[in-house]
């Protein structure tokens, strides 16, 4: 029997072992239930064929190919990623509406043994839900906001909030950028699917507990943080990491690692910021780039360009903000202000 679906707290408490998406891959990659495996009942070609021939032949025609076309796909899926699955396994499955796709393998998931279900309405159903909490609803959880200089290690003390059992939602890992001009990871997901990843976050977060959040502009490379994350976010109280220049200066440099030994990369990174420095400067952090002087690099980073526009809100964040002194960022240091953060936070 379908699913219905009335908010997304719901999908994260259901009872299955395992979601399945069954749409192409094309559609899974713009966004997919976070956690969702993709097992397609018809790939991109194929959905192609089977759509174009839908609406320019014969329904019944494309409905006798697609149906012959999920069969195989299924098998494949059998013999292969389902291969090892026990008698009591269950899986619950959606497509776009909710349809053929999704109902026709998991038809075949039944006749096996399986207790497989569908989502009701598919992915359109979800989608809305993902909407409505991030564009139509406020954020009842208790933000709280990691705040801090670049270098201040931000990113690791919210691992190390969550691996202490605290809740965070980690918008850089999400985004895969680390929201600096240096901070691309690889490619990064599609605005849909970083929603998608914020929202179940929240429905998994308990709303009486604090919730630590990395503090950001409203972008994360190319990523927007969505209105009701954004706005809570900016009342949110905030806990601020500073350290010297020094430390930070060194921190980077270990983060960073990925950039600094692509030098390719961290050359045109540098260059990049042309528009805002004069040459001559940007013509020395090239040759300490090319000396390997990452972290004399780095300070000079931090006390030209990023500190001096960190700064410009000073004002603004001391208004509800609770100040973390680090005399260094080593990892005793960083579970010390963990313990710290979780005090202040309650």
């Amino acid at each position: 029997m379908p699913v219905a679906l009335s908010s997304l707290a719901d999908l994260a408490e259901l009872p299955f072992d395992e979601v399945i998406d069954v749409r192409s891959p094309a559609e899974y990659a713009e966004d997919h239930v976070p956690g969702a495996i993709n097992l397609p009942a018809l790939d991109n070609d194929e959905r192609a064929v089977v759509g174009t021939i839908y609406k320019q032949e014969d329904p019944f025609k494309a409905r006798k190919i697609g149906a012959a076309l999920v069969a195989q796909n299924a098998a494949r899926h059998l013999q292969g990623p389902l291969a090892d699955r026990a008698g009591g396994w269950r899986p619950l499955v959606y497509c776009w509406r909710g349809g053929q796709r999704s109902g026709s393998f998991t038809s075949i998931l039944q006749q096996i043994g399986w207790r497989a279900d569908v989502i009701q309405g598919g992915y359109k159903s979800y989608r809305r839900l993902v909407v409505s909490a991030l564009y139509g609803e406020t954020v009842p959880h208790k933000v709280v906001l990691i705040d801090g200089g670049t270098g201040t290690a931000k990113t690791r003390v919210l691992e190390l909030l969550a691996a202490d059992g605290a809740q965070v939602i980690d918008l850089e890992s999400m985004a895969n950028h680390r929201g600096s001009l240096f901070g691309s990871m690889g490619e990064q997901p599609a605005q849909k699917l970083f929603e998608s990843r914020i929202a179940m976050a929240l429905a998994r977060a308990r709303a009486d507990r604090p919730l630590f959040v990395e503090a950001e502009s409203n972008k994360v490379g190319n990523l927007l943080i969505p209105p009701a994350l954004w706005h809570a976010m900016q009342v949110a109280p905030r806990i601020t990491l500073r350290a010297p220049v020094a430390e930070r200066a060194a921190y980077l440099a270990r983060a960073y690692a990925d950039v600094t030994t692509d030098a390719a990369r961290l050359a045109s990174t540098l260059d990049a910021l042309r528009p805002y420095h004069a040459a001559t400067r940007i013509d020395a952090w090239q040759a300490l780039a090319s000396d390997g002087a990452f972290e004399t690099l780095a300070a000079e980073l931090i006390e030209a360009h990023y500190d001096p526009r960190y700064d410009k809100k000073a004002e603004e964040r001391a208004q509800n903000e609770t100040v973390i002194e680090l005399a260094a960022l080593d990892e005793s240091d960083l579970q010390d202000a963990v313990r710290r953060i979780l005090s202040i936070a309650g």
